[in-house]
Parts: C-alpha cells; structure tokens; sequence
C-alpha cells in the first residue's frame, strides 16, 4: 500500500457525505429497476399466457448481463468508474424511455419488448463492476463490511418495496408509467452520483496497456492468485448450490402445501424480511467480525437451512427455515464481497468483480435449466436435502485445501492490519483506517 497515497485520501473528511450519496442514488436506481423488472415479468405473462415467453424473458434479462460483466469489468480498471457507472444507467434509462415511447404508439410486438430488456441487461453488466469497484474507493477499508452490510439491507428493502409499487402502479395504471418512474429514478441516482467525490486510481490514469491485455491480464490474475481464485470457485459452487434451489421452493410450496397465491407472496416475504434483518446487523452488531469466520458460518448454515427446507413438516416450518435462508444470505455475500476488496489490487477490482457478476447472472438460468427438469424426476424435498449436504460436504473441504487455509490466515492478516494502522483492537470498528493507492482528482 502506498501509505502517502493513502493519507492524500483519508485526508478527505467527507468520506461519509460521499457514502450516503453514492447509497442513495445506488437506492434509487435499484428501485427503478426492480419495479420494472417485476412489471415487465407481470405483463409477459399475462399477455402471453407462455411458459416459453417467460423463459425468453429471463434469458433475456440475465444473460447479455452475465456474458458483457467480463468487458464491463475491463472498463472499470481502464477509464473513471463513477463515468462508466453514469453512462451505463443513462444507457439503461434511455432504452426504458424508447421502449414507453414505443408502447405507447401501440408498437407492442414481444420480440421488442424482449429487446429493450437485453439492452437493460447489457447496461447492468457495465454498471455493475464498476458500482462495486467504486466502494473501496470512496469507503475507508476498517467501514468496507459495514457499508456492504447496509447496502444488502438497502437492495433486502427494495426487494420488499419495489414489487408493491410495481403491482400498485401496474394495475392502476399498465406498463408504461412504470417505464417513467424508472428513467425518473435512474435521473435521481445518476444526479446523486455525480456529487460523489471518487478519487481515480492513478493506475487508471497512467495505463498504457491495450483492451485486450488488460483483458487476458484479468483472467491470469484470477487464475494464478490462490486465495482470489479459491473465493471466485466457493462463490460459485455455493451461489449455484443454494441459490438454483430456491427458485424450486413455490413449486414445493404447490405441490406439498397448496397453491394458494398468498403461501408463495409469503415465501418471497420472509425471505425478504430475513435479509433486511440480517443487513442490518451485519452493518452494525457484525461490523467488525471476521470475514472468513462469517462466511464459513453462513455457508454451513445454508447447508443445515437447505436440508430444513427439504424436512419441514408443515408450510409454517417451511416459512421459519425460509426466513433463516434470508438471514444467511447478507452474512455471506457482504463479508465475501468485503473479503474480495481488500484482497484484490484496486486497479483490477473490476474484472474480478466481473466475474461475480457472471456467477449471479447466470445462476437464474442455470436454475432454471438444471433444477426444473430435476424437480419432475425427482421430489423437490429430495433435492433440497441433497443440495444441503453437497453444501456443507463443499464448505468442510474448501476450509482444508492450501488455499482455502492461506485465504483464512489472509483474512486474519488483513484485520489486525487494519487494527494496527488505525491504533485499535481487532473488532472496533470505529476508527478509519487508509484505503487504496490513488490520487484525489475528482473523477467526472
């Protein structure tokens, strides 16, 4: 670390103005987004009436995004990351603002619709390394948990709300106003952004090398980094473990329980519920706890709550293990996210972050196509107690191999770090501590 650097950024007395701006405008667009995604889902089928249609509109809203996150995540260590951030949700509100115009002259073929939700998905799969890169360069790196925390009980929050403002909006109104509170939120976040102060990494300001070396230097840092590619293959195998699962969970629910609306809105509830709880505490009770200790807690009880699923007796069994899911989730994806930015070189944290973003893009589908046909061989409670114990089979040895051990001595390493430079005990959380190597020219 470049500890003059370092200085030059902690001597900026409003990290915590620029957090609460970046947060709310993040907030914003994420909300626009969400009340969209849930419409268009709405409106595809029942116009439609066709499992194929909300087939393609799922390929169509995850895939452009997982297959573009790669290039996304080269352009985040190349050029400013709150520009890159700015032009990719313009990008996305100027195909949602096409896409009203068009509905609203009577043009309202599916192929089209279908379109302006892949075009939606290219722009995440830019702005979503480049959002995720930009934190450890506005946060210093003792409050990186705490602002991840409270960021997946903002996205746990908005999770609740949007779908309720989408139905609300929906009915009363159809599709097409939903497309003008998302360009009006998209506005919002992009003006909220803008105020942000995001130093620009001098890297980024000095490079000299090509897109595509940047791009293969990106895959053999990931490849060749033990600790980095271990954390990526964990991701991974737990993501598609517990979360390709969870979308078999309704099915479950109608097949063992009944197929009542309300049981599977309560699903998605408690589920939601348990992931705001959980946010919340890992901004503040969990702040300054072990990444590594979180994680390997998080990802043994998504095993123990995945096997519970499987076995509950009854729908209200059901609901409190679904809750625990919702619980578990912030423990793991906030320290793990936490993890990769202070392991990672700032200067590539978007390309690794790329990657995630692929894992998560593709998760739905892969779900989809792996565990739907699973489900009519075989009953869902089988595949969820199988699930639950691959993951923990998974997590034992993950902590046994060198890398998983020399990422756990990291973890610890990189705490008492931080405890040391910023004269406090591992745990306290409360004094700031200097972040990347960069320079203090506002970007934008």
């Amino acid at each position: 670390m470049n500890s003059e650097a370092g200085e030059r950024l902690q001597a900026h007395p409003h990290w915590k103005r620029n957090a609460v701006l970046f947060l709310s405008g993040q907030t914003s667009s994420m909300f626009g987004s969400l009340v969209v995604q849930h419409a268009v889902m709405w409106w595809i089928t029942f116009e439609t009436k066709s499992g194929l249609a909300i087939a393609l509109w799922a390929v169509a809203g995850f895939l452009p995004q997982g297959l573009i996150s790669i290039f996304g995540g080269v352009l985040a260590d190349r050029m400013n990351r709150k520009a890159l951030a700015m032009i990719a949700d313009g990008g996305i509100a100027l195909a949602t603002l096409v896409l009203a115009l068009l509905m609203s002259i009577g043009i309202t073929e599916l192929w089209i619709i279908l379109l302006a939700v892949a075009v939606r998905s290219v722009g995440a799969g830019f702005q979503a390394p480049a959002v995720q890169a930009m934190i450890p360069q506005i946060v210093p790196h003792d409050q990186l948990l705490r602002i991840n925390g409270l960021f997946q009980t903002i996205q746990s929050a908005m999770m609740l709300l949007a779908p309720v403002a989408a139905g609300v909006v929906f009915a009363a109104f159809g599709l097409i106003p939903v497309f003008f509170i998302d360009v009006i939120t998209a506005l919002i976040g992009i003006g909220l952004l803008a105020m942000v102060a995001v130093p620009t990494l001098t890297t980024i300001a000095d490079k000299t090398t090509g897109y595509r070396a940047d791009l293969a230097e990106g895959a053999r840092y990931i490849w060749t980094h033990r600790i980095v590619r271990w954390l990526l293959i964990v991701f991974a195998i737990i993501f598609l473990l517990t979360v390709a699962p969870m979308f078999v969970t309704p099915l479950m629910v109608a097949r063992s329980f009944g197929s009542e609306v309300w049981m599977v809105a309560v699903l998605e509830i408690v589920f939601s519920i348990g992931m705001l709880l959980s946010g919340i505490l890992v901004s503040t009770v969990f702040a300054g706890r072990s990444r590594i200790g979180l994680i390997l807690l998080s990802t043994i009880g998504y095993g123990v709550v995945t096997i519970g699923l499987g076995l509950s007796p009854n729908l209200w069994v059901f609901y409190v293990f679904m809750f625990g899911f919702g619980l578990l989730t912030p423990l793991f994806s906030a320290p793990f996210m936490t993890l990769i930015q202070e392991t990672v070189e700032p200067d590539k944290h978007g390309r690794v972050f790329s990657y995630l973003n692929i894992v998560m893009a593709t998760a739905a589908p892969i779900g989809l196509v792996a565990f739907g046909p699973l489900a009519d061989l075989l009953s869902i409670e089988h595949l969820l107690v199988i699930a639950g114990i691959v993951t923990i089979l998974v997590t034992a040895i993950a902590v046994f191999v060198p890398s998983g051990r020399a990422a756990m001595r990291l973890s610890r390493t990189t705490q008492s770090t931080a405890a040391a430079t910023s004269g406090r005990q591992p745990g306290d959380s409360r004094a700031p501590m200097t972040t990347d190597t960069v320079d203090t020219e506002r970007a934008g």
